[in-house]
This record gives structure tokens, sequence and C-alpha cells, in this order.
């Protein structure tokens, strides 16, 4: 049973400066929710409300948001304003969300180290902050459902077009399933004619708690950080681990096209302006 959620939020956000300068990218918004409630969202959807949150220098905006505002609240209510209200309230009230701070920019890996304590010997979720999914079935709740079927550490993959495997980490190994591989190599952006597949990683895990004994071996890598991805490698040389060909898309909201994109799509999909916005986008390419 997978009772804990963590989600990476420390990154310096240097590609969408110079927003991000004095603004958590994570709160970088989807029309008008943040990009970490989405993530935030999709653990709860998936059954978990204990989550914590590594943040670092210049995130106290993420704490604000899922805190208590009692004078906001008291507005509102003022005002009558009860769907706004509630709204708040349920923003506050939805997960037990817990902060611990990176005290530097050291790597994805490092920023999951941190959760050691609060995980304990458990497996746990790891959603990255900056990442959102669009799914029915929300991605975190897929690969719980692998990890509940195989017992060992499950990363999300989904294919990218092979001239762009050197952007990503890229996983390799052996199908037992349509969507499900059973991993033999895990490559930190190969080059193109090394890389093993196109499978890419997606920014969604499922780990067993033995991933923080393998982070305290892991010497650092790329950008003289520690990766998450060389972890994972000495990690599969002492358990299996498993990819998950996810069911939906991800939005990488880090980079500025994919952010554009993202805010279109969504906004496509709300109803209260999605007739005027789609004839807006008509009338302009029309022009």
């Amino acid at each position: 049973m997978i009772r804990k959620a963590v989600i990476p939020a420390a990154g310096l956000g240097t590609r969408f400066l110079p927003a991000t300068k004095s603004m958590p990218k994570e709160m970088l918004p989807i029309i008008d929710i943040p990009t970490i409630q989405y993530v935030v969202q999709e653990a709860v959807d998936s059954g978990i409300e204990d989550i914590l949150i590594i943040s670092g220098k210049g995130k106290r905006a993420i704490e604000d948001h899922f805190d208590r505002n009692v004078e906001l609240e008291s507005r509102l209510e003022e005002k009558e304003d009860m769907i706004w209200f509630n709204e708040m309230r349920r923003l506050a009230d939805m997960a037990n969300v817990h902060f611990v701070r990176q005290k530097e920019a050291n790597g994805l890996g490092d920023a999951i180290y941190y959760a050691r304590h609060h995980v304990g010997n458990e497996p746990f979720a790891v959603l990255l902050g900056d990442t959102i999914m669009d799914s029915v079935i929300p991605v975190t709740q897929q690969l719980m459902d692998t990890y509940e079927q195989y017992g060992g550490s499950v990363i999300a993959v989904e294919q990218v077009p092979a001239n762009k495997v050197n952007r990503y980490g890229i996983v390799g190994g052996t199908s037992l399933s349509d969507t499900i591989l059973e991993l033999s190599t895990l490559v930190e952006k190969p080059a193109i004619e090394l890389a093993p597949s196109n499978l890419a990683i997606a920014g969604r895990y499922i780990l067993t708690p033995e991933i923080f004994n393998t982070i305290e071996q892991t010497p650092k890598g790329k950008n003289n950080e520690i990766q998450l991805t060389d972890s994972l490698l000495l990690l599969l040389k002492r358990e299996n681990i498993y990819a998950h060909h996810i069911e939906g898309k991800r939005h990488d909201i880090g980079d500025k096209l994919d952010y554009l994109k993202t805010t279109v799509e969504f906004a496509l999909k709300r109803k209260e302006f999605a007739e005027p916005f789609r004839k807006f986008l008509i009338d302009l390419l029309n022009k």
C-alpha cells in the first residue's frame, strides 16, 4: 500500500527566467490553477493524502498556497461568495502537506534523499512538481497498480521521437506486456546512436526505500549533481525495476513552449470560455 508521496519542487527554474527569479516555477498557473496544485491533486486522486514537498530558497509561496488564509476566507464569507470560500477551504484541507527545504541545488537524487525520515521503511510515490499529467486514470494510480502486481520500483515512461532521446533519461529492458517493461538499464540523456530505446522517463515514480541507500552511494554526475537516474541504476543491481508506459499526456511546465501549449489545451477544456476562446484562436489564425 502506497501511503506517502514526495514532490520535489526545489529547482531554480532557470528555463523560465525572468519569471522564476522571484516566483517558484511550480506556482506558474495554468489559467488560474498553479502547476503544483495539479500535481498534489493527482496524488490525492490516487488515494494518497500524506504528501511531502521538497522546497528550496524562495519557495515560500508554495507553502502559503496550501495553508489557510483566514483573512481571505472571512472576506469571501462576508461577500457571501460561497463558491470560492468552499474552494479555499478545500484547497487547505485536500491533503496533509508537509515541507522540508533542500539546502542547496544538488540534483533530483539529493532532493529525494531529504524525504528519508518522512518516508521511513515504506515504498512511496514521487511526482515531479513541474510536470502535469493529463489522464483519465491518474498516472500515479497507474504506477501503484503496477507496483501492487510486480512488487518493485516502477518508473513512468513515454515514447519520444528517436532523434530526441538525448534530451531525456532513457530506459531499456524486456517487455512483460503492452505497457510493462522489466528494466535492464537506464541512461541519462544518451547519445542518439547509443540509446537503448525511445522510452523516456516521464516524471512519476514508485520507489522502494532501498533508493535512499543507493543515493548515499551515488557520486555526482551530470551538472555535478546527484542524478536520480544514476541512483536507480545502482538500485537495479539489487532489485527489479519496472517501467510503465503511461496512458495519458505529460506536460513539462518548465519549458516555455510546452507551457503555452498546455495553457491552450486546458483552456479549450474549460466550459466557461472554451467556445469563445476557440473562436478567438480560429479568427487569429485566419488573419
